[in-house]
């Protein structure tokens, strides 16, 4: 009996320990999640700049070669990032400004024509519709991806994605968006917002920015 009961109160002890070490992770890991996110409100990146548009797979673009027009072409640029044209071949467009793609051509086009005067003009810029949307994931009733549009805001994406779902921990909900290279976290109380009016956090969204909104765990 006194090895029986003697194994049961390890067995006892072990198990509370095991309760312990879970409840002091758990809240370890909360208190790091908490940590990284910001006191701040976020950072707003400016829409529109004056950065040249960088060419991506899937623009179609118009190149016009002066008094040429057996060259000039309107071609969409490919998966491998490139354009083929006449005389010259293969020409990698991806990552290029119109002006450097233009600078390209006419230098490959000097080995074939005497002074060639080339002009691209990005007419479909596809690429941007992807690179710039805005995303809502999790507790929602219908996740969203859609083109960035200006002012547009927390709210305005969460109404899109047909509100948060009845498994919603909304006030736990963030706000992920890159600024100079690093991502940054931010809290969303979607709750204030939804219910009582409460717009603190109804954000401004920018160009690629991401919210989660997390499920009660049962």
């Amino acid at each position: 009996m006194r090895l029986k009961a003697a194994a049961i109160f390890k067995a006892t002890i072990r198990t509370v320990v095991q309760i312990l070490i879970g409840i002091v992770v758990t809240t370890l890991l909360t208190a790091c999640a908490s940590q990284g996110l910001e006191k701040m409100a976020p950072v707003e990146i400016p829409t529109y700049t004056e950065d040249e548009y960088k060419i991506g797979v899937g623009d179609t673009i118009s190149i016009r070669v002066w008094s040429n027009d057996k060259l000039s072409i309107q071609v969409p640029v490919r998966p491998d990032g490139k354009i083929s044209m006449s005389l010259i071949g293969d020409v990698l467009a991806a990552d290029s400004t119109a002006e450097s793609l233009a600078d390209t051509i006419n230098g490959r086009l000097l080995e074939f024509i005497k002074n060639p005067q080339v002009t691209v003009i990005i007419s479909n810029p596809s690429s941007a519709d992807f690179q710039a949307r805005v995303r809502v994931t999790g507790a929602v009733t219908s996740p969203q991806s859609i083109p960035f549009r200006s002012g547009i805001t927390v709210l305005d994406l969460v109404l899109m994605a047909g509100g948060v779902n009845q498994y919603a921990v909304a006030d736990n909900a963030k706000l992920y968006r890159r600024v100079s290279g690093e991502i940054k976290v931010y809290r969303v109380n979607l709750d204030d917002i939804l219910k009582y009016g409460k717009l603190e956090t109804n954000y401004l969204l920018m160009p690629s920015d991401i919210i989660t909104v997390p499920e009660r765990s049962f």
